[in-house]
C-alpha cells in the first residue's frame, strides 16, 4: 500500500465572499514539490472568479487517466519488446449530467499517438492489445466509474 498527498491552498481575497463574489484560484502542492496554478473551469465559474490559466479538477482528472495509461503502455510496449521514441496524448473529458442532474465527468477517450523505434515494429493488433494491457493496470482507470475509451491515432 502507499499514501499520495496533494495540499490545496486557497485563501480570500476580497469582502464579498458572501456574495459569492470571490475569486476560486488556488495553488496545487504536491509531495515532490511542484507547485500548479488552481482555478475552477472559466464554463464552470467564469471570469475573474476563475482564471482560464489555472488547472481545473476536470483537466487534472483527464490528465491522470491519461498519464497513467501512458506509463503503463510504455512498461507494457517495454516487456513486449518494442521502443517508443515518443508518445503524446490529446486526451478529452466529457461532462454530462447524469440521471439525478448533477454534472459528471462520463466519458474520457485517449488519442495516444506513438512514434516507434527500433527494428521491432508492433502491428495495429500489437498496439491494439498493449492499449488493453495498459487499460487493464492502470491505477487511476481501474479506481473510477468514468468510460474510459482508447483512440490510437496512429
Amino acid at each position: 500500500m502507499s499514501t499520495h498527498t496533494a495540499t490545496i491552498r486557497w485563501k480570500n481575497q476580497g469582502p464579498d465572499f458572501l456574495s459569492r463574489r470571490y475569486s476560486r484560484e488556488h495553488a496545487l502542492h504536491f509531495d515532490g514539490g511542484a507547485v500548479m496554478p488552481g482555478s475552477p473551469s472559466p464554463h464552470i465559474v467564469p471570469a475573474p472568479w476563475s482564471n482560464p490559466a489555472g488547472i481545473d479538477p476536470e483537466e487534472l482528472f483527464v490528465a491522470s487517466v491519461s498519464s497513467c495509461h501512458m506509463l503503463w503502455f510504455l512498461h507494457v510496449a517495454c516487456d513486449a519488446g518494442f521502443l517508443p521514441e515518443s508518445y503524446e496524448d490529446a486526451a478529452e473529458g466529457i461532462m454530462t449530467q447524469n440521471e439525478r442532474g448533477v454534472l459528471w465527468i462520463s466519458r474520457i477517450t485517449l488519442h495516444p499517438k506513438i512514434i516507434w523505434g527500433g527494428e521491432k515494429q508492433p502491428s495495429a493488433t500489437e498496439v491494439e492489445h498493449l492499449h488493453h494491457l495498459a487499460h487493464e493496470q492502470c491505477f487511476i482507470a481501474n479506481s473510477i466509474k468514468t468510460d474510459v475509451i482508447v483512440q490510437p491515432e496512429n
